[in-house]
């Protein structure tokens, strides 16, 4: 099947595999050799997922892919600095790669672990703070917003937050502008295997 060239048809093909996750109906497609032949030389990824490093959420078992489908970034929390923005502009900025999703989900123990450090004023060990520090925003946001889980909604402040750093940064604005990328900010539920969109699907 062809690669989706823009970034409406790229969104759909995803949506299409988290449903096929969710159903069981799996296609589990471009896995074989065949295709590992094909994309030897080069790649086209049709989207670019920056996800969280949690072993329940891989991006290209949840959206039901094959291999040279997507870019994949994984941090603890969605967790951004400057070499994970441009490992997620790689795509859109050398190869027109039409769609960046950001995937926070349910239960996320990076970002538990960073809201209790800054509630409590008790940084983590060693690198660790560093996820903290990233995740900062995320924090104050879901402290103002209040509401009875403080965690879950810092969870998608992060998700929504970063989707909107990264559509109006320097370097991709003009590409979103144009029409020829969308950044959506997007949450999965462990329960479930759904994906629920939060911001910036595009139409």
């Amino acid at each position: 099947m062809p690669a989706p060239t823009t970034p409406a048809a790229a969104f759909a093909r995803l949506m299409e595999g988290n449903r096929r996750w969710v159903s069981g109906d799996l296609q589990h497609p471009d896995r074989d050799p065949d295709r590992r032949e094909l994309v030897a030389q080069q790649q086209e990824p049709y989207g670019s997922v920056l996800s969280c490093i949690d072993s329940r959420v891989p991006p290209e078992l949840l959206f039901d892919t094959g291999l040279g489908d997507l870019y994949v970034m994984r941090t603890g929390g969605e967790a951004i600095g400057p070499v994970v923005t441009g490992s997620v502009e790689y795509g859109p900025m050398t190869s027109g790669t039409p769609l960046i999703v950001v995937l926070g989900h349910q239960r996320c123990g990076a970002v538990k672990a960073a809201y209790e450090s800054l509630r409590d004023g008790k940084p983590l060990p060693g690198n660790l703070q560093a996820i903290v520090k990233a995740l900062e925003p995320a924090y104050r946001q879901a402290v103002r917003e209040g509401g009875g889980d403080p965690v879950e909604t810092m969870a998608r402040a992060q998700v929504t937050l970063t989707a909107t750093d990264l559509r109006t940064n320097n370097d991709l604005s003009p590409l979103v502008k144009k029409g020829d990328l969308a950044v959506v900010g997007a949450y999965y539920s462990l329960d479930t295997g759904k994906v629920e969109v939060l911001s910036g699907a595009p139409s």
